[in-house]
Protein backbone atom coordinates (compact mmCIF):
# COMPACT_ATOMS: atom_id res chain seq x y z
CA UNK A 1 0.00 0.00 0.00
CA UNK A 2 2.62 2.17 0.98
CA UNK A 3 4.38 1.86 -2.38
CA UNK A 4 1.28 2.79 -4.34
CA UNK A 5 0.71 6.01 -2.36
CA UNK A 6 4.70 6.69 -2.94
CA UNK A 7 4.94 6.43 -6.43
CA UNK A 8 1.55 8.08 -6.92
CA UNK A 9 3.59 11.12 -4.90
CA UNK A 10 6.70 10.86 -6.74
CA UNK A 11 5.63 10.69 -10.34
CA UNK A 12 3.04 13.65 -9.58
CA UNK A 13 5.77 15.55 -8.41
CA UNK A 14 7.92 14.59 -11.56
CA UNK A 15 5.28 15.51 -13.69
CA UNK A 16 5.49 19.36 -12.04
CA UNK A 17 9.06 19.02 -12.67
CA UNK A 18 8.57 18.41 -16.30
CA UNK A 19 5.81 21.11 -17.12
CA UNK A 20 8.06 23.51 -15.02
CA UNK A 21 10.79 22.83 -17.88
CA UNK A 22 11.23 25.79 -20.59
CA UNK A 23 11.44 23.68 -23.06
CA UNK A 24 10.68 19.72 -23.50
CA UNK A 25 12.07 16.95 -25.68
CA UNK A 26 9.76 15.09 -27.62
CA UNK A 27 10.76 11.97 -25.40
CA UNK A 28 10.05 13.94 -22.08
CA UNK A 29 6.74 15.00 -23.24
CA UNK A 30 5.86 11.18 -23.58
CA UNK A 31 7.38 10.21 -20.07
CA UNK A 32 5.28 13.80 -18.78
CA UNK A 33 1.82 12.18 -20.14
CA UNK A 34 2.92 8.51 -18.99
CA UNK A 35 4.17 9.20 -15.66
CA UNK A 36 0.76 11.13 -15.07
CA UNK A 37 -1.07 8.44 -15.94
CA UNK A 38 0.92 6.20 -13.39
CA UNK A 39 0.79 8.57 -11.16
CA UNK A 40 -3.46 8.25 -11.22
CA UNK A 41 -2.86 4.54 -11.38
CA UNK A 42 -1.24 4.13 -8.38
CA UNK A 43 -3.67 6.97 -6.40
CA UNK A 44 -6.68 4.42 -7.98
CA UNK A 45 -4.83 1.80 -5.53
CA UNK A 46 -4.83 3.70 -2.03
CA UNK A 47 -6.08 7.15 -2.52
CA UNK A 48 -8.90 9.02 -1.49
CA UNK A 49 -11.58 10.49 -3.91
CA UNK A 50 -9.78 14.25 -3.64
CA UNK A 51 -6.72 12.06 -4.46
CA UNK A 52 -8.46 10.93 -8.35
CA UNK A 53 -9.68 14.34 -8.56
CA UNK A 54 -5.65 15.90 -8.99
CA UNK A 55 -4.80 13.09 -10.71
CA UNK A 56 -7.52 13.76 -13.77
CA UNK A 57 -7.01 17.50 -13.42
CA UNK A 58 -3.13 16.71 -13.52
CA UNK A 59 -3.49 14.63 -16.62
CA UNK A 60 -6.24 17.46 -18.22
CA UNK A 61 -3.21 20.11 -17.53
CA UNK A 62 -0.56 17.45 -19.17
CA UNK A 63 -2.64 17.20 -21.94
CA UNK A 64 -3.86 20.64 -22.42
CA UNK A 65 0.18 21.85 -22.51
CA UNK A 66 0.25 19.00 -25.02
CA UNK A 67 -2.11 20.60 -27.18
CA UNK A 68 -4.41 17.91 -26.91
CA UNK A 69 -8.04 19.20 -26.48
CA UNK A 70 -10.30 15.87 -26.74
CA UNK A 71 -8.24 13.91 -23.61
CA UNK A 72 -7.96 17.26 -22.01
CA UNK A 73 -11.44 17.52 -21.95
CA UNK A 74 -12.17 14.32 -20.99
CA UNK A 75 -9.88 13.96 -17.95
CA UNK A 76 -11.26 17.80 -17.21
CA UNK A 77 -14.94 16.33 -17.27
CA UNK A 78 -13.60 13.28 -14.97
CA UNK A 79 -12.56 15.71 -12.61
CA UNK A 80 -15.01 17.90 -12.40
CA UNK A 81 -17.43 14.65 -12.09
CA UNK A 82 -15.64 13.20 -9.30
CA UNK A 83 -16.02 16.46 -7.06
CA UNK A 84 -19.46 16.18 -7.91
CA UNK A 85 -19.70 12.69 -6.87
CA UNK A 86 -18.23 12.95 -3.35
CA UNK A 87 -19.22 16.17 -2.59
CA UNK A 88 -15.92 17.73 -3.27
CA UNK A 89 -15.47 21.69 -3.43
CA UNK A 90 -12.56 24.48 -2.44
CA UNK A 91 -9.11 24.40 -4.02
CA UNK A 92 -10.53 20.65 -5.90
CA UNK A 93 -13.64 22.41 -7.34
CA UNK A 94 -11.64 25.61 -8.21
CA UNK A 95 -9.61 23.42 -10.39
CA UNK A 96 -11.78 21.43 -11.83
CA UNK A 97 -13.65 24.27 -13.48
CA UNK A 98 -10.42 26.03 -13.90
CA UNK A 99 -9.22 22.56 -16.18
CA UNK A 100 -12.21 22.88 -17.70
CA UNK A 101 -11.89 26.51 -18.90
CA UNK A 102 -8.13 25.43 -20.03
CA UNK A 103 -9.35 22.49 -22.54
CA UNK A 104 -12.76 23.93 -23.80
CA UNK A 105 -10.16 27.15 -24.78
CA UNK A 106 -8.04 24.92 -26.16
CA UNK A 107 -10.77 23.00 -27.96
CA UNK A 108 -12.31 26.41 -29.20
CA UNK A 109 -15.65 26.03 -27.52
CA UNK A 110 -15.25 30.04 -26.19
CA UNK A 111 -18.69 30.12 -24.44
CA UNK A 112 -17.75 26.96 -22.59
CA UNK A 113 -14.30 28.01 -21.56
CA UNK A 114 -15.66 31.57 -19.87
CA UNK A 115 -18.57 29.84 -18.40
CA UNK A 116 -15.74 27.72 -16.52
CA UNK A 117 -13.41 30.52 -16.07
CA UNK A 118 -16.38 32.13 -14.21
CA UNK A 119 -17.08 28.74 -11.78
CA UNK A 120 -13.83 28.39 -10.89
CA UNK A 121 -13.79 32.20 -10.23
CA UNK A 122 -16.69 31.57 -8.37
CA UNK A 123 -15.38 28.56 -6.50
CA UNK A 124 -11.41 30.27 -6.17
CA UNK A 125 -13.59 33.01 -4.07
CA UNK A 126 -14.78 30.95 -1.76
CA UNK A 127 -10.99 28.22 -0.87
CA UNK A 128 -10.59 28.29 2.78
CA UNK A 129 -7.37 28.41 2.71
CA UNK A 130 -5.32 31.27 2.33
CA UNK A 131 -2.52 30.04 1.25
CA UNK A 132 -4.34 27.72 -1.51
CA UNK A 133 -6.27 30.54 -2.67
CA UNK A 134 -3.58 32.28 -3.54
CA UNK A 135 -1.81 29.94 -5.17
CA UNK A 136 -5.23 29.30 -7.74
CA UNK A 137 -5.56 32.78 -7.63
CA UNK A 138 -1.73 32.62 -9.55
CA UNK A 139 -2.98 29.76 -11.97
CA UNK A 140 -6.66 31.69 -12.56
CA UNK A 141 -4.66 34.44 -13.77
CA UNK A 142 -2.96 32.24 -15.87
CA UNK A 143 -6.24 31.89 -18.32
Amino acid sequence: MTDHRQLGVDLFNHVWTLLDAPERTREQDDEMLHASHASRHHWAQVGAPEHLTRGEWQLSRVYVVLGRAEPALHHARRCLELCDEHGIGDWDLAYAHEALARAHRLAESFAEAARHKRLAREAGDAITGPDDREHFDEDYATL
